[in-house]
């Protein structure tokens, strides 16, 4: 009897990275964020974030508690952070998987950090980010759920296969006792 072939080759599995997002805010409710100068996103505006260290062992709310502070000067803690969604992007611009974290930072930040190697940072009313480069799956997915769930949690799953449309897919969802203040 002939053995079972597995679903995906080798030659057609494409790299799995873990990431983190946190949603940072100034003290008047507009977020920061940061027009990236490297890929991904080179061009666009999005939240502060970055890959985790996998080789250390380093957890989600670690990167996002390193990233906040290297990348904007910004000290939080976990007791900061809230983790309000995760979401597994399959093919994101056809060159990778990505499984993100995502944080509302509970701290304000009401100083824009310096230009750096990552990028500028400005801050931005929200109603003012449907004006602004963003990238797709954050225009389509990432900010529409921080509209509804950052005082939430969801998890879910995005195919985000060039040419394809991007549909979203609710796997979980853990309402808050009470809405977040100043949600939308």
């Amino acid at each position: 009897m002939p053995a079972a072939r597995p679903f995906f080759s080798a030659a057609s599995m494409i790299p799995h990275k873990i990431a983190v997002l946190v949603f940072i805010r100034n003290s008047r409710g507009e977020q920061l964020l940061l027009l990236r100068a490297r890929p991904p996103n080179r061009g666009a505006w999005s939240p502060v974030g970055g890959k985790l260290e996998t080789a250390s062992g380093e957890s989600p709310f670690e990167c996002a508690i390193r990233e906040t502070f290297e990348e904007t000067g910004h000290a939080v803690t976990t007791a900061d952070l809230h983790l309000f969604a995760m979401i597994s992007e399959k093919s994101y611009e056809g060159s990778g998987h990505w499984l993100l974290f995502l944080f509302d930072c509970k701290k304000p930040l009401d100083k824009a950090p310096p230009e750096g190697p990552e990028g500028r940072f400005a801050f931005h009313a929200r109603e003012a980010l449907d004006k602004l480069p963003l990238p797709e799956s954050d225009r389509d997915v990432l900010w529409r759920l921080y509209d509804a769930h950052r005082g939430d949690f969801v998890a879910l799953r995005a195919d985000c296969r060039p040419g394809g449309p991007l549909r979203p897919e609710i796997e979980q969802l853990t309402r808050a006792a009470e809405p977040p203040r100043g949600a939308r």
